[in-house]
């Protein structure tokens, strides 16, 4: 099989002989009371790439955003969410709104939508905290993040960014020949903002391919965190075993990442060529997640089974805002260019079994080739 369903983009496995070798998993102690060993060093590094001042690791971003939007809600914040957010930051904003928070909703990527709603909601008197993806893979677009910035600043609020699928693959500098940029810093690097008022949270699991979560921002903030954590009093911190993967991801990308990230940009761009060669097309631009266009609901699902039948993996979703399914390939720097080329001639044997996109704008499924 040819798995198009990973969201290792770099490709990152942290086999056990390349890690330090740990006597235990785990101190028995929560965080508050005790850092595991690397826990600090492994945060204060993640930081430093992404360009934030301090950090702190946590098991995932379902912890970190809980306690995050707990701690906010300590004070009189309001939360002002772009309607894309991914799921679990949501959580967290709805734990926010469950204890009597304000919680206001604005349209993807519209700054405008924004300011209006902050506008709104002035006479209130309250901190406002803006929350978005850092990029959105749904849609394939990297949010506005300094127009976000410039707003909240003028109210002396807060930008809040899960930068979970960014981290390891976007970086400072973006060019035409180098659309990830380079370092793997994350939203931030790329898109040169930094201050005391952003805060990122991210998990490795993505371009790190490490099942931790790092929270950084201001030193400030970072120590307010830590004391107002619920999560770290009540809840195991991150096993010695996972915080080594993690240094080993941040050694890895400081030796080899830019390479990485030149290799996977290659094979997106070979996807892309070739979805274009059969007459198909994706979104997604560059990032490594391609949705077929136009290929949805019963025909996704039917795309979906044929690819599987000839021995290729995809992943077959229903977004949020949309009852109808999707597909999507996950492209990893392991692809090889063969794997590329072999899903590309599949697809090319149902050129004439799905049609794209009417001109009303709706899919037309009109069978399949058996």
């Amino acid at each position: 099989m040819i798995n198009f369903t990973s969201a290792l983009y770099l490709g990152l496995h942290h086999p056990s002989q390349f890690l330090q070798p740990w006597q235990q998993l785990t101190l028995g102690v929560p965080a508050a009371l005790e850092e595991p060993p690397g826990a600090e060093e492994a945060a204060g590094r993640l930081a430093q790439l992404q360009g934030c001042e301090h950090g702190v690791l946590l098991p995932s971003t379902l912890h970190l955003f809980w306690d995050l939007f707990a701690m906010l809600r300590r004070q009189p914040a309001a939360l002002f969410v772009d309607e894309g957010v991914y799921a679990i930051a949501n959580w967290g904003v709805d734990q926010f709104r469950a204890k009597g928070g304000d919680v206001y909703t604005f349209r993807h990527h519209d700054p405008d939508a924004l300011l209006a709603q902050i506008k709104r909601q002035a006479h209130k008197k309250q901190y406002p905290v803006a929350i978005a993806d850092g990029f959105c893979p749904a849609c394939g677009h990297a949010a506005p993040a300094g127009e976000y910035l410039e707003i909240v600043r003028r109210y002396g609020g807060l930008l809040v960014l899960d930068d979970t699928q960014a981290l390891g693959i976007l970086g400072e500098s973006p060019a035409l020949h180098s659309p990830y940029g380079k370092g793997g810093g994350g939203m931030l690097r790329w898109s040169g903002n930094f201050g005391p008022d952003i805060v990122v949270g991210s998990s490795l699991a993505k371009g790190f391919g490490v099942p931790v979560a790092v929270l950084a921002g201001s030193h400030k903030l970072i120590k307010r965190f830590k004391t107002a954590s619920d999560t770290r009093v009540h809840g195991s911190p991150p096993s010695i075993a996972v915080i080594q993967a993690a240094r080993h991801a941040l050694q890895v990308n400081e030796a080899h990442g830019n390479w990485l990230r030149h290799r996977l940009a290659q094979r997106v761009v070979q996807f892309r060529k070739g979805l274009e060669a059969i007459g198909w097309d994706a979104i997604g631009g560059w990032f490594p997640v391609q949705t077929l266009r136009g290929i949805i609901g019963n025909a996704a699902v039917r795309t979906h089974q044929y690819l599987s039948r000839y021995g290729i993996q995809a992943v077959l979703s229903r977004p949020r805002n949309s009852g109808e399914a999707h597909l999507s390939f996950l492209i990893t720097a392991r692809h090889s260019a063969g794997e590329i080329d072999h899903c590309i001639g599949i697809l090319s044997t149902l050129t004439h079994s799905i049609k794209a996109v009417n001109r009303s704008g709706k899919p037309a499924y009109s069978g399949f080739i058996t």
